[in-house]
């Protein structure tokens, strides 16, 4: 079936650290004798949305992204609720996506993910209106990435988000946030507020539950509020240990909860990140929607 079908690539040359044209050139060797390729590269002539809404309208039976984050946030929109099938081509820095669903790293694996892999839905979510596949963060994650410029992310990659993170930490900057959901409302003082819909191993505030599954039709919440600078580098630890074990966390500055919608309004307002990228301080409503995007996954 794969032999004969159209598949349109949108392609970031500006994501990660490798070289486009190389990786470009790779991905081409391996899908082409078997996918008929359509390549959209991502420029300034059309926006993010425009070029997938393009590459839909021209008849593209699979849609494959190769990108960060960021990218696949920005071109997924005109994709929620059909049922045509998304290959994710990892280029970021951090790809928790396609961490989040088990795709590989690498561009060769990832592209016989492609071939071979399977059909998964996975929800999608959106933030103030705009698409949402991983999270967003409110308070400490986006400083963090505001800390991490696109300089120091293409030369040192994850590392320059933990050296920026160590530094945020160290300031401990506190937040009054009032969370909605269907269900309840909280009122406290926190570092950071993180509302997941996936999550990779690495995205460290995320992980106060012990698992984010990808297809629930539930966010996940995490509130971060140790009351010093010590109990928030303990608390970063466990933390980060959550993610990698799948042991929910144990503390009593550290609170999660899970809810189809939420809203998260703060005092003074907070800078926040939507899938990586950081955007205009501002209160947020997330709105989960189950089951909306169809992924392929490896077998």
């Amino acid at each position: 079936m794969i032999m004969t079908m159209k598949a349109s690539l949108i392609f970031n040359p500006s994501s990660g650290q490798n070289d486009a044209v190389e990786d470009l050139e790779i991905i081409r060797k391996h899908l082409e004798p078997k996918i008929n390729l359509d390549i959209c590269p991502l420029h300034k002539g059309l926006s993010a949305n425009e070029t997938m809404q393009q590459a839909i309208n021209e008849g593209a039976e699979m849609i494959l992204i190769a990108g960060g984050d960021g990218t696949i946030s920005s071109v997924i929109e005109p994709l929620i609720g059909k049922d045509i099938p998304v290959g994710i081509i990892p280029r970021g820095t951090v790809n928790a996506f396609a961490k989040a669903l088990n795709i590989p790293i690498d561009i060769e694996a990832a592209c016989e993910t492609i071939l071979s892999g399977r059909p998964h839905r996975v929800d999608t979510a959106t933030c103030n209106g705009k698409p949402m596949i991983v999270l967003a963060g409110i308070g400490l994650e986006p400083e963090t990435i505001v800390q991490s410029s696109r300089r120091l992310k293409k030369r040192f990659g994850m590392i320059s988000f933990l050296l920026a993170g160590i530094k945020e930490l160290g300031e401990f900057n506190t937040f009054e946030a009032v969370i909605e959901t269907e269900n309840q409302m909280m009122n406290l003082r926190a570092i950071a507020v993180t509302v997941a819909n996936t999550a990779a191993s690495t995205s460290l505030l995320a992980h106060g539950p012990a698992s984010i599954i990808p297809d629930d039709g539930l966010l996940d919440v995490t509130i971060f509020a140790p009351k010093n600078r010590t109990n928030a580098f303990f608390g970063a630890y466990h933390l980060l240990r959550s993610g990698f074990t799948d042991d929910a966390t144990n503390r009593n500055d550290i609170q999660y909860l899970r809810a189809k919608n939420v809203k998260v309004k703060t005092k003074p307002l907070q800078k926040v990140s939507l899938d990586g990228d950081s955007i205009e301080s501002t209160n947020v409503e997330i709105y989960c929607i189950p089951r909306s995007l169809t992924v392929l996954v490896p077998t």
